[in-house]
């Protein structure tokens, strides 16, 4: 009997990375959920053995998904749908407190139909406002006020809450910046490499010397579903990206020496909330999940101008 798996949100950059990969294995039947609000149906990975399923639906919309749940009874699910993007996230607030109802949904649905695992995709931003280097997941205090990490955090609570109260496992993953084929272009990397390739500047807010890590989509990947394959990281949690730290500025720069570009960098004003001044997460716990070394900056910015599927709209 084929694994039966749940990816919410796999539309989406991530979730459908996750998707194409679980669909390697003939031994998976993986199930799509999304609302294209933010995925699109051009990221839905082909399958050789048909054991994909696309259905178009709400996680935050009960009647929605309850049907999907019960129909197909999962053993696991990837719970990664959400509202996504620093700026749409931080112009569309409700929208974004919307998503713990999609929590609770998945949470109380699983529970009920026999889920072994939970596996929740939550964000570097729950840490806000870095007071400790590197980042580490139970160490570091999570101090964010935005909706965004609000909504991460108020998540990662339930599934503490649901293993406790109902024995529900469940893997958090914190993710660092992605980037990789696929990525719409309103995410940094693909925004700066898209303006390299077509000449047009490339704009940073305030003066570029914030930092962040940049993870190339195979790593991510891969180390999720190490954890997923190999039953490691349950009912904790890892941070999900690399430890290269680099500024803004520098990565600008360097995306215009990889592509020999003639753009130039435009500085324009700070964003007044949610670019926070340094991200580097300790990445002890996926370099063992890992087991390879990660793909540098650079390789991975030439995977992605050699990509078939640059950059998204």
């Amino acid at each position: 009997m084929k694994i039966r798996i749940l990816v919410t949100g796999g539309a989406g950059f991530i979730g459908s990375g996750i998707a194409a990969k679980l669909a390697q294995n003939p031994d998976n039947f993986v199930v799509i959920v999304d609302n294209l609000h933010t995925g699109a149906l051009s990221k839905i990975p082909k399958s050789n053995f048909g054991n994909i399923k696309f259905i178009k639906a709400d996680v935050n919309d009960f009647r929605d998904i309850s049907s999907i749940f019960n129909s197909y009874r999962f053993d696991f699910v990837f719970h990664f749908a959400a509202l996504v993007g620093v700026k749409r996230t931080l112009t569309y607030p409700v929208m974004v407190l919307n998503d713990i109802t999609g929590i609770k949904n998945v949470l109380n649905l699983s529970k009920n139909t026999g889920v072994k695992r939970i596996y929740f995709s939550s964000s570097s931003e729950v840490y806000g406002e870095p007071v400790e280097f590197p980042q580490n997941e139970h160490t570091t205090p999570l101090n964010s006020r935005l909706p965004y990490a609000i909504v991460k955090n108020i998540g990662e609570a339930y599934l503490r809450a649901y293993k406790q109260e109902f024995d529900l496992d469940f893997t958090i993953f914190r993710f660092f910046n992605t980037y990789g084929p696929k990525q719409s272009k309103d995410f940094v990397m693909s925004k700066f490499l898209y303006a390299a390739l077509h000449n047009k500047d490339i704009t940073i807010y305030g003066d570029g010397s914030q930092t962040r890590t940049f993870c190339y989509i195979e790593d991510n990947v891969d180390a999720c579903l190490s954890a997923f394959y190999n039953s490691q990281m349950i009912n904790d949690v890892v941070n999900i990206g690399t430890d290269d730290e680099i500024t803004i500025l520098d990565l600008a720069a360097k995306v215009i020496e990889v592509t020999n570009s003639s753009s130039k960098i435009v500085h324009v004003p700070a964003l007044k909330e949610g670019d926070m001044t340094r991200r580097c997460p300790d990445i002890s716990k996926m370099k063992k999940l890992l087991n390879r070394p990660l793909t540098n900056l650079e390789d991975g910015i030439r995977h992605l101008i050699d990509s078939k599927h640059l950059i998204e709209n």
